[in-house]
């Protein structure tokens, strides 16, 4: 297990806060042990204050604390990279980040959510769940949800809505991940196909 060397800056390591939904980098502040202890302790980030001399729990007084999710030690054992669910905004100034940036969440990393919580269904099968009664109906049920809800995003596409199209087309996604699932794949398998196939030099098969 590798240890914070503290002592190489004079007893303070650099700590990067990153949201760890959104992947967004927050801010930076600085720990010592003392301040790392704690923040394992009571999982709300504390750092030290340099101005001021002295540990302060971030959202102390503003309420907006930074819940704790984990702590990496970088290669050199003295930057920390803490990942965190943030509650408000982050900088004092009132913005989500010390940089002014926004913090919303690209909702495309939601697939990957999404096909955790299809993997986890898989594994354990729970009763009751729709996409249990999916991988107990076989591939070939699986295989045909997927043409059937590909047929209804045709159908809205040509003589329906936006709105219906994407609710049709959602289902569609939905199926092929369970379907994907089923086969021990993932939707990253097709998203790394397609990253694949924009370089200019792919050639279809």
């Amino acid at each position: 297990m590798c240890m914070i060397d503290f002592e190489k800056s004079g007893g303070l390591v650099p700590a990067i806060v990153q949201d760890v939904r959104t992947k967004t980098v927050l801010m930076l502040g600085y720990m010592n042990q003392e301040a790392y202890d704690k923040t394992l302790a009571t999982k709300k980030v504390t750092f030290y204050s340099r101005s001021r001399q002295c540990l302060w729990t971030k959202g102390e007084t503003s309420g907006n604390f930074l819940h704790l999710a984990s702590i990496s030690i970088d290669c050199d054992n003295d930057t920390l990279l803490v990942k965190v669910t943030p509650q408000g905004p982050v900088c004092h100034k009132g913005t989500a980040t010390c940089w002014g940036e926004s913090n919303e969440a690209n909702p495309l990393l939601f697939l990957s959510e999404l096909q955790d919580f299809i993997n986890k269904r898989h594994e354990e099968m729970p009763e009751g769940s729709y996409t249990t009664s999916l991988f107990k109906d076989g591939l070939n049920r699986m295989a045909q949800k997927v043409g059937e809800e590909a047929l209804e995003a045709v159908i809205e596409a040509v003589n329906g809505t936006d709105e219906r199209l994407i609710y049709e087309g959602s289902d569609m996604l939905y199926h092929l991940i369970v379907l994907l699932t089923s086969k021990g794949l993932r939707i990253e398998n097709l998203a790394r196909e397609l990253q694949v196939r924009h370089n200019p030099d792919w050639h279809k098969h």
